[in-house]
């Protein structure tokens, strides 16, 4: 990635069965920048993250950006101010972002955080989220997308993460917001998969890209999203760089 211009990796939080995997991705590159998006909370609690912090900065100074989220449990907003109060003293607030969707997040995400990486926004809901956020903060917005031109195929591929994803009450209200209906959402129709994943040939992918920064988004990280027959992260990688690494910011990436 770091070859082809790309210079940030964003790990899915999924992804993250233990921290070191973070540390192992800084030691196997030079520059990029490298993010969890997002350390899940009910896995890893503030000492841990603190730690991995400690550890990264040791090793490849500068490089880590801290991404953390809330738990979708009651009394999640107050755990966050909680984690937040014991991070403030070993990992500067610009070295940290929140995975954040609605007001109240985005708030948070203004006064304690570097700024927002919020996932399955539309371009629209990226300018009101700019909007809320103000002209300060980041906003990295995570982008789903398909290097795919058959519409039945590539948005096949496209459900599977947004069916996940949508058994989490925060992405169901982001869409709700968004103007998506309970039904649309529940069925995936073909409006909500074209509304929150890019898909199609490479340009038609960078004009999505494109559309999110005109919007006000600093920042647009790709998630490729494939399956037999379509291209893989690093072949995605390749094929979208003309496309999309002219509009880059400081932290444009392919995310894994």
């Amino acid at each position: 990635m770091e070859r082809l211009g790309y210079n940030a990796l964003w790990i899915n939080g999924g992804q993250l069965d233990r921290l070191d995997r973070l540390t192992e991705v800084l030691a196997a590159t030079r520059s990029v920048t490298v993010a969890p998006a997002v350390i899940p909370p009910d896995v890893f609690g503030p000492p841990a993250v603190e730690r991995l912090f400690t550890r990264a900065e040791a090793a490849a100074p500068g490089r880590l950006l801290i991404g953390l989220g809330s738990a979708q449990t009651p009394g999640a907003i107050g755990r966050l101010y909680s984690d937040v109060d014991q991070l403030d003293a070993g990992i500067p607030r610009e070295r940290r972002i929140l995975a954040a969707f609605g007001p109240h997040k985005l708030g948070i995400a203004r006064r304690h955080f570097l700024g927002a990486v919020p996932m399955l926004f539309t371009p629209a809901y990226t300018r009101i989220a700019r909007e809320q956020l103000g002209a300060g903060p980041v906003l990295a917005v995570g982008q789903y997308v398909v290097v795919d031109t058959d519409p039945a195929t590539a948005r096949e591929s496209a459900r599977i993460p947004l069916r996940m994803l949508f058994t989490l009450p925060a992405y169901v209200n982001s869409a709700l917001r968004q103007g998506f209906s309970r039904a649309d959402i529940a069925a995936l129709t073909d409006s909500v998969v074209d509304g929150f994943v890019a898909w199609g040939d490479p340009q038609q992918i960078g004009e999505r890209i494109r559309r999110h920064h005109d919007a006000g988004a600093d920042h647009v990280y790709l998630s490729v999203v494939h399956r037999a027959g379509q291209p893989d992260a690093g072949q995605a990688a390749r094929l979208l760089a003309p496309w999309v690494l002219p509009r880059r910011s400081a932290l444009h990436s392919i995310g894994t």
